[in-house]
């Protein structure tokens, strides 16, 4: 996997501009902060960031693949303030879990999500690199 960043362009903090892999495609459907039967962990946003980065990682192994193997990532969330009151706990949360590994990501305010409770969404895409 290579990180590609144009010349000039400052090192984007937290994410990469742009991607270029090859190898096995793993695609996981959005996860949100539910457990294995699937219950809303806390009505607090970062517990449910941490219950669904560790759902997209266990989606992951199923694949063989790990957080290093993520390439894209989108980021639903229903409320812009309190996603930016947690920033640290977030970015905590996220290192914790995926580690030092920034792969492209979006983050995309929606008015609601599926699940009622929710507050956070996201959607995986990684490459497994050829052996």
């Amino acid at each position: 996997m290579q990180i590609l960043l144009p010349p000039g362009w400052p090192r984007p903090k937290g994410y990469s501009n742009g991607i270029v892999a090859e190898g096995r495609l793993v695609f996981v459907s959005g996860q949100i902060g539910w457990d294995e039967n699937e219950r809303i962990v806390s009505d607090d946003f970062v517990a449910q960031f941490h219950q669904t980065l560790s759902n997209i990682v266990k989606v992951l192994a199923e694949a063989g693949a790990s957080p290093a193997d993520i390439a894209r990532m989108t980021w639903f969330i229903t409320d812009k303030q309190e996603y930016l009151d947690n920033i640290a706990q977030v970015g905590a949360a996220y290192r914790e879990i995926i580690g030092p590994h920034y792969p492209t990501m979006s983050v995309v305010v929606v008015k609601a999500l599926l699940e009622d409770a929710a507050k956070v969404e996201i959607e995986t895409t990684a490459v497994v690199a050829s052996k």
